[in-house]
């Protein structure tokens, strides 16, 4: 494939005053941690390649990998620092002794510690888009995202984002300091922040970063039960769309994307990420959802898929889907919105 201007991808604005970005960025989370061994060398040429492609929101987390994957795409954002938006997390607090057991804090001295942390890990001077990876319900989101503003006020941070909140925790946030990017899980699979999150990120001009857009690869068809295919430190063996019933009753819901995948000579992936991407025409509102890979042949396919649009009688064969889903995103749902909408 080539690097020519037609290959490059369209760009979004990020928030009501943020940078154009790509319209599609890249999840790096899978780099170095939660979906088994990784070549790296290709995770480095991927990056490398997405932009090429016009890929410039490069999104990770300070607890993939105890930090790991800040440090593992610190050279890369480094090398690019004026073409690259790199946004990073934090809220989950993981134990070293049990890697299985999370956390949430919220409280301002620990965003602190966070973003001192990051911004050592990433080398760099400043945070272009800060996460609060998730809400600590206990802390008044209003003092989390003040804290969050005084840190843009000290120029460690551009802009402010937040992760699986609803609509009207969105609201209470905007009303301290603007929220440029709003990230949760929104795919084909996974549609519960249309009931009060995307409407609300509508209204306030969010852009609407929508993360496992593949469904953590499920919906690609690289695999079809978790507990059985995928290596033994997959987190996603733990998560109950992926194993036991459930993995079968969800396979089964794949056959309308591989009908028009077929149909279009084009991937499941695909089919998947245009789905996504036309929510934004949907719904009226900026959408880069932040598809994860490590490999270059993958980053082409998914850049693709942004050229794709999708017949009116395409998008009703995957309307029913969400709703036949078997198994929640987590074994523990409190660590989303989803309890909260």
């Amino acid at each position: 494939m080539s690097t020519e201007n037609s290959d490059r991808i369209a760009t979004a604005r990020l928030g009501a005053g943020g940078p154009e970005v790509g319209v599609q960025g890249l999840g790096c989370m899978g780099m170095s941690f939660a979906y088994g061994p990784t070549d790296t060398d290709e995770a480095r040429a991927t990056l490398e390649r997405a932009l090429e492609l016009g890929v410039t929101l490069y999104d990770t987390a300070d607890m993939y990998g105890f930090g790991e994957n800040e440090r593992f795409i610190a050279p890369f954002v480094r090398a690019h620092r004026d073409e690259v938006v790199v946004a990073t997390k934090f809220g989950i607090v993981m134990d070293p002794g049990n890697p299985a057991k999370r956390d949430i804090r919220n409280d301002a001295p620990y965003i602190r510690q966070c973003v001192e942390g990051s911004l050592r890990r990433l080398g760099v001077d400043v945070i272009d888009l800060y996460y609060m990876h998730r809400r600590d319900v206990d802390v008044p989101i209003e003092e989390t995202v003040g804290t969050m503003a005084e840190l843009v006020a000290e120029g460690k941070v551009k802009q402010l984002g937040l992760s699986e909140v609803t609509g009207d925790e969105l609201r209470a946030a905007h009303a301290v300091h603007p929220i440029a990017a709003l990230q949760s899980e929104w795919s084909v699979f996974s549609r519960d922040v249309e009931r009060t999150a995307v409407p609300a990120a509508k209204e306030l001009g969010v852009t609407f970063v929508p993360y496992s857009p593949l469904g953590r690869g499920f919906l690609t068809g690289a695999f079809t039960r978790a507990d059985e295919e995928l290596s033994q430190d997959d987190f996603r063996r733990t998560m109950p769309r992926f194993t036991g019933e459930n993995a079968a009753v969800n396979a089964a819901l794949l056959e309308p994307l591989r009908a028009i995948a077929r149909a279009r000579g084009i991937t499941l992936g695909q089919v998947a990420l245009a789905w996504v991407q036309q929510r934004a025409a949907v719904h009226g509102l900026p959408v880069v959802p932040i598809p994860g890979t490590r490999r270059r042949d993958r980053i082409e396919e998914n850049t693709a898929a942004t050229r794709i649009e999708l017949t009116a009688d395409e998008l009703a064969a995957l309307e029913p889907i969400a709703g036949q889903v078997a198994g929640g995103r987590y074994a523990d749902l409190s660590f989303t919105s989803a309890g909260r909408e």
